[in-house]
């Protein structure tokens, strides 16, 4: 197969519709058409349903919009490593570090110091995400190496270093009656009325249902609860991020969480092994 093909049949199968598809790439609609079918007998089969009115894709097609779209994101992705890799090579630029906003505040900021230190040092642009944006930079090309929380972000196709592991604290409105505890448990902050936890976008950027408020990040999040208008559970490093509008209770049923340092396993960039360097000996 073409990238071009694939470019093609990627956006029929999003538009499902011929005409939108063909205004969207710049093209005429008769070669697109062309290009579909002759995909289709190369690959010996039917990827869509076509009717005078309709689109549909067929499930061979749903197999290949999915397998297609990683393809060209595995493109653009080597396309842009390998650019940074040229300039690299010129001494220009640095590191790019992905990090999700308000997270690992404290190991982030010791790791930039003590990796700027070091005699090799290039400088590193920190890049504050929303959830899972840093694993999505770091799989485009977008970000040398990216600060990851498992179980929370994916980390399959990463080489890691796990850097580490704490528990798990309910953010509350200061005065609430969980706050005097010693500890809560998860069914006691699901249980709070009025407090519901907040629903965070999905890797598409799409919002899962449910009655808690809509969170782009941290900040926005520690508002709310301090507001009264939901509650959170965050990992115990957090708490260097708190004002007294709020107030963090242990949760001992919670998840651990795992912080990560992450980046592709085919890098060669000496400035990225001493940064990983870096931070393992922290």
């Amino acid at each position: 197969m073409e990238t071009r093909e694939l470019r093609y049949f990627v956006a029929v199968a999003e538009e499902l519709h011929f005409g939108r598809a063909a205004k969207r790439l710049g093209i005429a609609q008769p070669p697109l058409s062309r290009a579909i079918q002759q995909l289709e007998r190369r690959l010996g089969a039917a990827l869509l349903d076509r009717t005078s009115r309709t689109v549909t894709l067929t499930e061979a097609g749903s197999v290949l919009l999915a397998e297609g779209r990683a393809a060209l994101d595995a493109i653009a992705a080597a396309d842009r490593r390998t650019r940074r890799a040229a300039l690299a090579a010129t001494g220009r630029p640095g590191l790019v570090l992905a990090t999700k906003a308000g997270a690992s505040s404290e190991l982030l900021a010791k790791l930039l110091d003590a990796y700027a230190a070091h005699p090799g040092a290039v400088p590193v642009e920190v890049t504050l995400c929303g959830p899972a944006e840093q694993e999505r930079l770091l799989r485009e090309g977008r970000a040398d190496v990216a600060l990851l929380h498992r179980p929370f972000d994916a980390t399959a196709g990463f080489d890691t270093e796990e850097l580490s592991t704490e528990n798990e604290v309910a953010v509350l409105p200061a005065g609430h009656p969980l706050t005097v505890r010693s500890h809560v448990h998860m069914a006691d902050i699901i249980a709070l009325p009025g407090l519901p936890l907040p629903r965070w976008p999905d890797r598409d950027g799409t919002y899962p249902p449910g009655p808690g408020p809509q969170v782009r990040d941290h900040a926005q999040l520690l508002q709310l609860v301090a507001l009264g208008r939901a509650c959170a559970v965050l990992p115990e490093s957090c708490r260097a991020q708190l004002h007294g509008d709020v107030a963090a209770v242990p949760v001992l049923d919670a998840p651990t969480v795992t912080t990560v340092i992450a980046w592709p396993p085919h890098s060669r960039s000496r400035a990225l092994a001493d940064l990983i360097r870096t931070a393992t000996r922290l």
